[in-house]
């Protein structure tokens, strides 16, 4: 059985096959409550039906899924459990977040759900404490001057690397770029499906579409696929995951020597410049596509200029 989406992906968390015709069933439903209802990205389902079906296994098993056997003790048990295989505050957070959601749809369907919710502690968690891992000016144009042939598909890993450098695009919405998304006359790019569910048209660079021109001319093989991105080993006909996506960026930073691991990094560093360049964090939260402004705060902590000219004197200094 599989957890079917609107686009066709299957959003089944890692050993979702293992797991009993109960479990999967309940794991469905609660998929298309995700979907339908919360209209979350299948990522972000994908982390929620991982960590439920986890959940679920360690109590039921093969048996059938009774939402109410599931006692207090059940929530603080998986917890501490997972916990200990990785402290971080992030991955409480992840935790707590898919219990919180699970509670929240068994209550839709009738269940009683106070005393498992009042079980789960919200993590320690700083906002803003941190700054936003971007590559340096230094390490980008190392990487941009990195694609040779002597690499397989150059010209396909620099169209990519230019699409999250130049238009701050997530992996996945690199990996949902439609041909028919380009607007070559008017300059355009249109995202459709996108993290926050909505139809957003941004200007596309000359650098970013000379790219992508390059690309779709002359590497991209024969394929009767529409995405822009296709698969170049196996079935031509299938449009890159956003898996496979991570994987190039991760092979270009990894030639180079960069220690950074996410190709979030890319999407922060064309924040990064935004704010150098003086834009207002409305304008970055517009193209970064933040639902909430909450979101693109992180961002004021970089715009030097203007912190100092707010900054107070350190006591017993002169002023």
């Amino acid at each position: 059985m599989t957890i079917s989406t609107t686009n066709g992906e299957t959003p089944n968390p890692p050993g979702a096959s293992t797991y009993s015709a109960f479990i999967q069933e309940e794991l469905r439903r609660y998929d298309e409550h995700l979907r339908d209802v919360r209209g979350l990205s299948v990522g972000t389902r994908k982390d929620r039906l991982r960590i439920i079906g986890l959940l679920l296994e360690g109590k039921f098993k093969r048996r059938e899924v009774v939402f109410a056997r599931i006692q207090p003790d059940d929530i603080r048990q998986f917890l501490a459990a997972r916990l200990v295989l990785c402290q971080t505050s992030s991955n409480a957070s992840q935790h707590a977040a898919a219990l919180r959601s699970y509670l929240r749809y068994r209550a839709t369907c009738g269940d009683a759900v106070a005393e498992l919710t009042a079980v789960i502690q919200n993590p320690v968690h700083w906002k803003l404490a941190s700054l936003p891992r971007a590559l340096t000016p230094d390490e980008i144009e190392r990487l941009m001057e990195s694609f040779s042939t002597r690499y397989r598909w150059p010209k396909r890993s620099y169209a990519i690397i230019r699409c999250a450098l130049d238009l701050g695009l997530r992996s996945g919405e690199i990996a949902g770029l439609k041909i028919i998304d380009i607007d070559w006359r008017a300059g355009t790019v249109t995202l459709k499906g996108t993290k926050t569910q909505r139809q957003d048209i941004l200007p596309l660079p000359m650098e970013t579409g000379q790219a992508l021109a390059d690309y779709l001319q002359h590497e991209r093989p024969v394929s009767t696929s529409n995405s822009v991105f296709v698969m170049h080993r196996g079935d031509h006909d299938r449009g890159m995951t956003a898996g496979a996506v991570r994987g190039v960026i991760g092979a270009a930073y990894r030639r180079i020597g960069l220690k950074h691991t996410r190709s979030h990094a890319l999407r922060h560093a064309f924040a990064c410049r935004l704010v150098e360049r003086g834009s207002s964090l409305k304008e970055v939260a517009d193209l970064l596509r933040h639902r909430s402004l909450n979101s693109t705060l992180i961002y004021a902590k970089l715009d030097t200029p203007k912190l100092a000219a707010v900054a107070l004197p350190w006591p017993g200094s002169a002023s």
